[in-house]
């Protein structure tokens, strides 16, 4: 429901129709808080609706305006909005959310962002690409694909939950528990040496993990059903499916560098005339393939000993300086970036994997149990 009024623009009294309308859009819940701006005229006090509201206004400047531009934040309202308004031909961004204030006011509210992100829209519009970041619009299925990999992984973060809760229980009454003390057979188990008061206590969060874990195990198997069909050894199959199903697209990369700072990996610079430094990485991408292309990496330092990004930092690491933990790291985050990089060319068809190294296997034939027992045969052979 409109809660402010605004004048209407003398514009809109003639027949002529307004070039283009641009909308600034700030959304919650159930508040949809809109800035507008006819043309190069100045920008409206920003109005606020519900959702029908906002889309009855939004049809009124289709038939005030010759082209409608819309913008929103990314975020936990997802694109829905976004297909329906791109369904009744407004042109809209979604853009990556970020702060604002630009002059450090310390003045927020959702009027206010409404405006900035209009302001954001028209500069962009007249070609400061700077002026704000549109974000890559999954496809339908890409998205829901995405989500069920984003469920298993919030189902693996209750067990965590849940588990840590019984365990810090248990030692605040001064016992200890086993891995895994939530199975119903270790659990039943611990019926005899735990005060019947705690066993109680432990039972509720028991009662919720058996069947958490069953959900995660369907999930996992539901996942690892749809890897690739080769998989780079020591990798497992749910690795290689959590990162396509974040990527969604790997054409929707131009080069290198645009998959290298998706990751996040890259080192943030701080330089200025002669002075030039690097410091941590930008952590800029998505943080969901972060942690996973770090545990990849350590493991392709492991098994997959002929890959050209191991072989080069290998070289680094026997004939460089002391191999602190600092250092440990970095070469890990190269490893990792570069590693996103080839399987992005790999994935294009850019190259194959045997040009760089990288041993692939199926799946049924990739743990890193087998990959051990094929690493024996080998050495035995040779001896």
């Amino acid at each position: 429901m409109k809660t402010k009024n605004t004048p209407i623009s003398s514009k809109e009294n003639v027949n002529d129709l307004a070039e283009v309308i641009k909308l600034g859009l700030d959304i919650h819940a159930s508040k949809y808080v809109v800035a507008r701006q006819v043309d190069e005229a100045p920008p409206q006090s920003a109005q606020s609706f519900d959702l029908d509201g906002f889309m009855r206004y939004v049809g009124k400047q289709l038939r005030l305006g010759k082209k409608v531009y819309c913008c929103y934040e990314a975020g936990c309202f997802g694109y829905w909005l976004h297909r329906r308004l791109e369904a009744m031909a407004v042109t809209n961004f979604v853009v990556r959310a970020r702060n604002w204030d630009e002059y450090g006011k310390r003045v927020k509210t959702d009027s206010r962002d409404a405006t900035a992100l209009l302001n954001n829209l028209d500069r962009y519009l007249h070609g400061n690409r700077n002026a704000m970041t549109p974000v890559r619009i999954p496809s339908e299925e890409g998205e829901r694909k995405r989500s069920r990999s984003r469920q298993r992984d919030s189902l693996n973060r209750e067990k965590k939950r849940l588990a840590n809760q019984g365990n810090s229980l248990a030692r605040y009454y001064g016992y200890n528990l086993p891995e895994q003390w939530w199975k119903p057979k270790k659990f039943a188990r611990l019926k005899e040496s735990l005060p019947e008061y705690l066993f109680e206590l432990l039972a509720v969060w028991q009662q919720l993990l058996v069947p958490i874990n069953e959900a995660l195990k369907q999930a996992t198997a539901e996942q690892e059903k749809h890897s690739a069909k080769l998989l780079p050894v020591g990798l497992g199959a749910l690795t290689v499916t959590v990162l396509d199903s974040e990527v969604c697209d790997w054409n929707r990369f131009k080069n290198r560098k645009q998959v290298a700072s998706y990751t996040g990996l890259c080192p943030g610079e701080h330089s200025s005339g002669e002075s030039q430094i690097q410091g941590s990485i930008t952590k800029h991408g998505n943080r969901r393939l972060r942690h996973l292309l770090i545990e990849a990496a350590w493991r392709l330092l492991r098994y997959q000993s002929d890959y050209k990004a191991v072989v080069y930092w290998k070289e680094r690491i026997v004939n460089g300086p002391k191999l602190t933990s600092a250092r440990k790291k970095k070469i890990a985050v190269a490893i990792a970036r570069q590693f996103m990089v080839d399987w992005w060319r790999i994935q294009t068809g850019q190259m194959k994997a045997e040009d760089i190294g990288l041993q692939l296997a199926l799946p049924q034939a990739n743990s890193l149990k087998t990959w051990r027992i094929h690493q024996l045969k080998q050495q035995n052979e040779v001896a």
